[in-house]
């Protein structure tokens, strides 16, 4: 068994396996995840396109990777076996892909809750 115990209001605890969504006191189910977004930490910016993310990763050395995946965005360094892959749409960048680029790139990235 995994998941988060909640506390209700009449004082009895509940297990509940998926975080992002639990009941409040009248037994009703909300949602309570957050959207999140990359931000380069040097400009402030939310990258909100491929086009800007692809300037600011070779900027930082990143060249793009053809691979042979034409459902990927992939990007890699001459200097490391690290590679970034992205699904082309960008509408499936979620937060997996954008934790993958802040462990790559320390100090230069971060993943926020809006």
């Amino acid at each position: 068994m995994s998941g988060v115990w909640v506390f209700k209001n009449n004082g009895v605890m509940q297990l509940v396996e998926n975080p992002s969504e639990h009941s409040d006191a009248n037994g009703n189910g909300k949602r309570t995840s957050k959207r999140k977004v990359l931000v380069h930490l040097p400009t402030g910016q939310v990258v909100s396109s491929y086009s800007s993310l692809d300037q600011i990763l070779r900027g930082l050395g990143w060249e793009r990777y053809y691979g042979g995946d034409p459902d990927l965005f992939q990007f890699h360094k001459h200097t490391s076996i690290d590679l970034i892959s992205l699904p082309r749409d960008f509408a499936k960048f979620n937060s997996i892909y954008m934790y993958d680029i802040v462990v790559k790139n320390p100090n230069i990235f971060h993943v926020r809750d809006i």
